[in-house]
């Protein structure tokens, strides 16, 4: 309480600006957090505190504000393995980044953030969107030439490639990360961390079958951790972590070169530290598995089923579901040597049984290839250096227009010259040849120009899409402005940079998006259509709550996979929605409702709102049609959104269709097929 005091003291005295860094009122608060979470190990009451203290920091700074969010998505994701509220959490910090008053902040905090949200998509193991938000940190760090935010990339890249079981190109990006790491403040954080990447060096080496480079890794990990523990001696608890964690692997490496005495030694020893509270249990968990592995190959079959027993406790505290597979797989075992063939068959069902489910969650990553998605995303940069190749375009355009009016003015000359004397025969003669020749460098110009021109009109498409980020960064802009300023003429002048800067950004996206269905691959997977559903209406409850509007969902009994892609009927059902809000009155409900329907599923969309005249019904689903109203409180309407979803679902092989009435409402409904 008598932090919080002091905050309040310095909250009605601290006026100073914004310089990028924490404000004087809450670097106490961060401080106190961060002794909650590393020194006394208690994260709940340290995010408790943060709440209860973060009220009294007046006007508090960016920094201020990210940190908040990036305390709370840490604790939702680590703490409570909520993801998808540590999702929200990271697009917080995001949207907070972009308002960074130094380039230098905005390149840490939009790269820390964009990594927040990738690593919690990676745990909802939706790995395209993970390594779509990795880029962008990786894409800041390339930029900025910041070696500390590209160690941070590269670390989940080899952290992604080994869980796909690609260890030698893993233990190639965890060497590069250690390198790069060096550019990190020389702090505990850095340190543990280049532990920890000399460690999974080791261990990726060690999976792979080169025993002699792991073995070598694994003791430069310990070396490096005894070097340094004097001087980060104030939390000898991770160090006997990190130890514990590398004996576990040096004992692995012992055992697979049936060096038993060595193997139970130290696996022996790594149970002992990371069993301890607070420390690293499921690593102990899966070194008591390969003790047990070892007690098999060894026949000590009393052994074996004395640890597996002290095992089954601690699986029943803490579930590890990799340590849980193989405890059945060795139970099963056991029970082999023991003649028990019926324990035998039912343990052995239940690996099996585990075994299938660990495959099948890893097997989304395992589709994703790493080196393509970033060629993808790399290719897409190179829309900056085809900027350079337009402007050489566009003079290529000037000089054939120059070309066509000198060919102009030589034959008006001609003409001329002719009537005034019979000498100028031979020069007329001369300048015609002149001009046959101009005419057919003209044509020549004039047909690279029309294939300029073709090439010009892709990369402006290519252009528009970047002009996306620009245009948002004018409307973050002009929303602080708002704020910010009390000059009523000024805050109208502004608001009329922020609606056209919204408009515009719109309107391109549409565009965009519009392109892109109409020409682009679907790539088809199986999804579960509640969960898509469910998730684009609580991502537009905010939306419809600012109208006061309450929507309804009503799901199927039983969940149903559907083969289409995600993020395409994602848009269409976001699209029908955000109509239904735009076009209802405030207090307004609106129904989502998802039935089975002739061998497929029928979505549909109903709201009470201003409803579609009768001879403007067939002319919704056409792009830029001229049946666009505005919404009931002036939302704008570009007539481009009901197209999109048509082309969507016909790619589909579904139909979509409406029902409506003037002042009564309408009802979208969507037809997919189970599976095409």
């Amino acid at each position: 309480m008598a932090i919080v005091w002091l905050l309040l003291l310095n909250s009605c005295t601290d006026k100073t600006n914004d310089t990028g860094d924490y404000s004087a009122q809450f670097k106490p608060v961060y401080d106190t957090v961060t002794l909650y979470n590393t020194v006394w190990k208690n994260p709940h009451k340290a995010i408790k505190y943060l709440d209860s203290a973060y009220r009294y920091v007046k006007k508090p700074f960016v920094a201020d504000q990210f940190r908040y969010y990036a305390f709370h998505f840490l604790y939702n994701r680590k703490e409570l393995h909520n993801q998808k509220v540590a999702i929200a959490y990271a697009d917080s910090m995001i949207a907070m980044a972009k308002k960074s008053i130094t380039q230098k902040q905005y390149q840490q905090q939009y790269a820390e953030a964009s990594f927040a949200a990738g690593d919690a998509y990676s745990d909802l193991q939706q790995y395209d969107d993970a390594y779509k938000y990795f880029y962008q940190g990786y894409y800041i760090g390339k930029s900025g030439l910041n070696d500390a935010i590209l160690a941070e990339y590269t670390y989940r890249m080899g952290m992604m490639l080994f869980k796909q079981g690609h260890y030698r190109e893993a233990a190639n990006y965890f060497k590069i990360s250690y390198k790069q790491s060096f550019a990190y403040h020389d702090d505990f954080r850095s340190f543990y961390q280049r532990q920890e990447l000399l460690d999974n060096i080791g261990e990726s080496y060690k999976n792979s079958g080169d025993i002699d480079s792991a073995s070598l890794y694994l003791q430069k990990t310990l070396d490096y951790i005894n070097v340094n523990a004097k001087r980060f001696g104030n939390d000898p608890s991770k160090l006997e972590v990190a130890r514990g964690v590398v004996y576990g692997n040096q004992g692995d490496v012992a055992l697979n070169t049936k060096n038993y005495n060595r193997a139970e030694e130290l696996l022996k020893k790594s149970i002992a530290i990371n069993l301890q509270p607070h420390n690293d249990n499921r690593d102990a968990q899966l070194t008591e598995i390969k003790l047990a592995r070892l007690y098999l190959q060894t026949n000590r079959t009393d052994d074996l089923f004395k640890i597996l027993q002290t095992l089954r406790t601690q699986l029943d505290t803490l579930k590890n579901e990799e340590a849980e597979t193989g405890w059945n797989k060795l139970m099963s075992s056991y029970y082999v040597i023991k003649q028990d063939d019926q324990n035998a068959l039912h343990y052995l069902q239940n690996y099996s049984a585990l075994k299938d489910s660990l495959a099948k969650r890893a097997l989304s990553l395992k589709r994703t290839d790493i080196s393509q998605q970033q060629a993808s995303f790399d290719k897409q940069d190179q829309i900056e250096n085809l900027k350079g190749h337009n402007t050489l375009q566009l003079v290529y355009i000037y000089l054939a227009v120059l070309f066509s009016v000198m060919a102009v003015i030589i034959i008006f000359l001609v003409f001329r010259n002719l009537k005034r004397s019979k000498k100028d025969v031979i020069a007329v003669k001369k300048l015609n040849n002149q001009i046959r020749l101009q005419k057919t460098e003209l044509e020549n110009t004039l047909e690279e120009v029309n294939l300029a021109s073709r090439e010009k009109d892709r990369i402006l498409r290519t252009v528009a899409h970047d002009l996306r980020n620009p245009l948002g960064g004018i409307a973050s802009l002009s929303t602080a402005m708002v704020e910010d300023t009390n000059d009523e003429e000024q805050n109208n002048l502004i608001n009329l940079i922020k609606e056209t800067s919204f408009n515009s950004l719109e309107l391109i996206n549409e565009i965009l998006e519009a392109a892109n269905t109409a020409s682009a691959a679907f790539n088809k997977e199986w999804v579960e259509i509640n969960s898509l559903v469910g998730n684009s209406v609580e991502l537009l409850r905010f939306k419809a709550a600012e109208k006061k509007q309450e929507i309804i969902l009503c799901l199927l009994d039983n969940p149903t996979e559907l083969l289409i892609n995600r993020e395409k009927i994602w848009r269409v059902m976001s699209n029908l929605i955000s109509n239904a809000i735009k076009f209802s009155p405030k207090g307004a409900v609106i129904n989502v409702h998802v039935t089975e329907k002739d061998g497929g599923v029928e979505l549909c969309v109903t709201d009470h709102g201003i409803g579609i005249p009768h001879q403007l019904q067939q002319q919704v689903f056409n792009m830029f049609t001229n049946a666009k109203r505005a919404g009931t409180d002036g939302e704008k309407s570009f007539g481009l959104g009901l197209s999109i979803c048509r082309q969507i679902v016909e790619k589909h092989s579904g139909k979509i269709w409406l029902e409506s009435e003037v002042n009564t409402g309408s009802s979208f409904h969507v037809y997919l097929p189970t599976e095409v």
